[in-house]
């Protein structure tokens, strides 16, 4: 039961304990000094004896006096106690009453027979206990001591007998009242233990439960629950001192949870992945950015035959052992499978270390930094940068120079050696001198014409291209630069076509000579790679691009195609499916293709590409006929 359990009640059979120990001590006293009454009492036969003898030998002297038995039969009243006496002839002297006993009056023959009082009279003393029915203010059953003596005169004759008689009704009052008097005391004992342990109760337990109630609000986080104690005693002190760790916690956990939403804003704020790990491996914490590469990278895993899986592997590590581990191992939240070899230099060395990881096609700067306990390595903290796009520019830039660098030096090599022959004078006739002319003109042209893209590509990417938008007539344009290239198609034996609607084609906004610039791009490498005899089309409709109007152009021809390998980097700069990057007058530079991507993209517009082997190349131009 609940009372058992409580302060309360262990006070409370703590005292009921207390209480009855001393009872059972006063008990065992009261029970010795009952017996050692009775004891005595079992002498009373022979202290009445000798009193009866005393006072026969006395009443030899006042035989006749009245006077002296009454006084005795006062006397004999303090030991609840009276004296009879009896003449040879069976008569009765009459004593007069003591006034105030309790004693009820008897007659000799009540106690003895007439023949054992014939035994008194020829001088034997008798002595026994009788029971007798109650009359006057004696209870039925009260049981007597009697003893009898001979009564002798002066001259030594016995002429009666003297009775004393004694009611042992006292011993056993005395024994009843003790047995009562000790019930009472242990009824009063155990009302009052349990009065106090009701009082015990109302200033102990219902305090204590009331701070037990509060500290399990504060337990589920209701930190302002205060305890409404207001007593002065320890109870009352105990409930201040709560209150006031309530006041101290509460702030400290308003200035946890401020100083983790502040981190936690940082953490959410930052661009880079932060992920966290304890010693296990086990992901602790990570930002958005760190859960979504956990999630991405929770696909990644090591085979037997990886080399990255065969140089880690070792069995006595941090992790354990390494072989045929995958992102599915027993972990609750397993570190990332590309994570795992600089993980283990970091808690193996306990410093910090950084390095760079291809992964699905990125590249990710990872700064792995090693979290202490008591100078006990206790996890890693690792941040992680996409760095994929520095890479690409910067593997851009180092393309570019040795593009540019290739690009310039057959131009420039040509120009030095057709120039030195000219100085040289080694053409021998007019003919042979106005050809070195010629090529170093071309030459100087195909320079330009480099530079030229160079400089426009730059602008472009750098955001610095004006354009001029105005409202364009598309099929117009296309007329144009169809009559433009035709004059080609005739001289190169290619049919080159132009379909248009019967609308007008109307863009609400572009700038036409960009836009013209990005034709003369695409029909330029359509008729550097298409043989004679092939067709060359252009093609304008209307279209829906992104849910609004807008214009679609094709330019397909009947060219020697590109490979699929190359499709998706022919959009970038000095980039040639020609491996063998012939040159000569009608060589690219490979910036075109980058030009039409940007001018379409700052129309806000999309350009595709679909080619096959020997089959011939398609663009796609979807450009929208109003600007947002």
């Amino acid at each position: 039961m609940f009372i058992f359990r409580s302060v309360v009640g262990k006070l409370w059979l703590t005292i009921i304990g207390l209480v009855g120990v001393v009872l059972l001590i006063l008990g065992l006293f009261l029970v010795n000094y009952m017996e050692n009454y009775f004891a005595q009492a079992n002498d009373q036969t022979k202290n009445m004896k000798n009193m009866a003898v005393k006072f026969s030998a006395e009443a030899s002297h006042h035989m006749y006096d009245e006077q002296f038995y009454q006084l005795s039969n006062e006397l004999l009243s303090f030991q609840d106690a009276k004296m009879l006496v009896i003449s040879t002839d069976m008569k009765e002297m009459v004593i007069p009453s003591t006034q105030g006993s309790e004693l009820a009056s008897f007659h000799v023959t009540d106690f003895f027979t007439e023949a054992e009082l014939r035994q008194v009279f020829v001088g034997q003393t008798k002595d026994k206990h009788v029971n007798k029915s109650g009359t006057g203010r004696i209870k039925t059953g009260t049981e007597y001591l009697v003893v009898a003596v001979p009564l002798r005169n002066l001259q030594g004759t016995i002429v009666g007998a003297t009775l004393l008689y004694q009611s042992l009704q006292s011993l056993e009052a005395t024994q009843a009242y003790m047995l009562r008097l000790f019930i009472y005391v242990s009824i009063v004992g155990f009302l009052m233990t349990t009065f106090f342990a009701f009082f015990l109760f109302s200033r102990i337990t219902r305090p204590l439960q009331q701070l037990k109630k509060a500290a399990d609000f504060i337990t589920m986080g209701e930190y302002g629950t205060r305890v409404p104690i207001q007593s002065k005693d320890e109870i009352g002190e105990l409930a201040k001192t709560f209150n006031h760790m309530g006041e101290k916690m509460q702030e400290s956990i308003r200035a946890l949870s401020q100083e983790k939403e502040h981190l936690s804003s940082i953490l959410r704020s930052m661009t880079d992945a932060v992920i966290t790990l304890d010693a296990n491996g086990s992901v602790m914490l990570t930002n958005p950015q760190g859960e979504k590469i956990v999630q991405e990278w929770s696909k990644i895993e090591w085979s037997e035959d990886d080399e990255e899986t065969r140089r880690f592997r070792k069995p006595d590590t941090a992790l354990g052992d390494w072989g045929l581990m995958s992102y599915s191992n027993p972990y609750s939240s397993p570190i990332p499978v590309p994570l795992i070899p600089l993980f283990e230099a970091v808690v193996d060395e306990s410093s910090e270390a950084a390095t760079k990881l291809h992964v699905q096609n990125g590249v990710w700067s990872v700064a792995m930094t090693p979290l202490y306990t008591s100078d006990q390595v206790r996890g890693a903290v690792a941040v992680l940068r996409d760095v994929t796009e520095e890479e690409r520019l910067d593997k851009l830039r180092k393309d570019f120079v040795a593009n540019v660098s290739h690009e310039l030096r057959t131009p420039i090599s040509m120009l030095q050696g057709y120039s030195e022959a000219l100085l040289d004078d080694i053409p021998s006739t007019p003919e042979e001198r106005v050809e070195l002319v010629q090529v170093i003109h071309d030459e100087s042209l195909r320079m330009g014409r480099l530079v030229r893209d160079l400089l426009d590509l730059a602008r472009m990417e750098a955001g610095h291209l004006e354009l001029v938008f105005r409202e364009v007539e598309f099929d117009s344009l296309v007329r144009r630069m169809h009559r433009k290239f035709a004059v080609m198609a005739k001289e190169r034996g290619i049919t080159l076509s132009a379909t248009l609607p019967e609308e007008p084609l109307i863009l609400g906004r572009g700038d036409e000579d960009r836009l013209e610039q990005v034709l003369t791009n695409l029909l330029d490498n359509a008729f550097r790679h298409t043989a004679s005899g092939a067709c060359i089309a252009i093609k304008a409709e209307t279209a829906v691009y992104k849910d609004r109007p807008a214009i679609r152009i094709e330019v397909s021809d009947e060219g020697q195609g590109i490979p699929a390998d190359d499709l998706p980097f022919i959009f970038e700069r000095f980039y040639k499916a020609d491996k063998a990057r012939t040159r000569g007058s009608s060589g690219g530079t490979g910036l075109g293709l980058a030009i039409v991507k940007n001018i379409v993209d700052a129309h806000h517009g999309s350009v595709t590409v679909q080619s096959a082997l020997g089959q011939g190349t398609t663009f796609t131009l979807l450009l929208p006929c109003e600007l947002k």
